[in-house]
């Protein structure tokens, strides 16, 4: 009986074991890849991840910060991104924060914010990318404007593009 019960008794440990394997993980935290680590492949987080150590492969990160022993060697897609140490890849970010020793070998790409502190070395294009917004006026050209208004008419004029340039105020 008491070898019955023994047996029971760890049947039911393990399946309360197996049921904290389907609870869902909290996913606010932050993560560290410290100096002594080097990650090879993709990292994919939906927290925060602070980089102090070398990933060689493409990030896509919530949140994610580089600091001054840090480098990412491939693409990184992130909200929001803060750089000190070293980045060798694309970045793509609604906010790009780059510190006085970063070092930048490759195009960033943001949405809402770039800070760059005097003395970081960046050797690559900057680009601000829409949020899936449409054209501003300034990416309109004006014959788009008047083939718009024009196509009710017969006759339709184009206005030179030289004629739009605006005036420093």
């Amino acid at each position: 009986m008491l070898i019955g019960r023994a047996i029971w008794s760890n049947d039911n440990m393990f399946k309360s074991l197996r049921d904290t394997e389907n609870k869902n993980l909290n996913h606010s935290g932050r993560s560290l890849i410290g100096e002594t680590l080097q990650v090879e492949g993709d990292v994919r987080s939906s927290g925060s991840v602070d980089v102090a150590g070398l990933i060689n492969g493409n990030c896509f990160i919530s949140e994610m910060v580089v600091v001054d022993t840090g480098s990412v060697r491939g693409s990184i897609e992130s909200t929001n991104i803060e750089i000190n140490g070293h980045i060798e890849g694309k970045i793509i970010a609604d906010t790009v924060i780059i510190g006085k020793s970063a070092i930048i070998k490759g195009d960033i790409f943001f949405r809402q914010t770039l800070k760059t502190e005097e003395g970081a070395d960046i050797d690559g294009y900057i680009k601000r990318i829409n949020n899936g917004k449409s054209n501003t006026e300034e990416d309109i050209t004006i014959e788009e404007i008047v083939d718009r208004f024009g196509e009710g008419s017969k006759k339709s004029t184009v206005i030179p593009a030289t004629t739009q340039r605006k005036q420093a105020v």
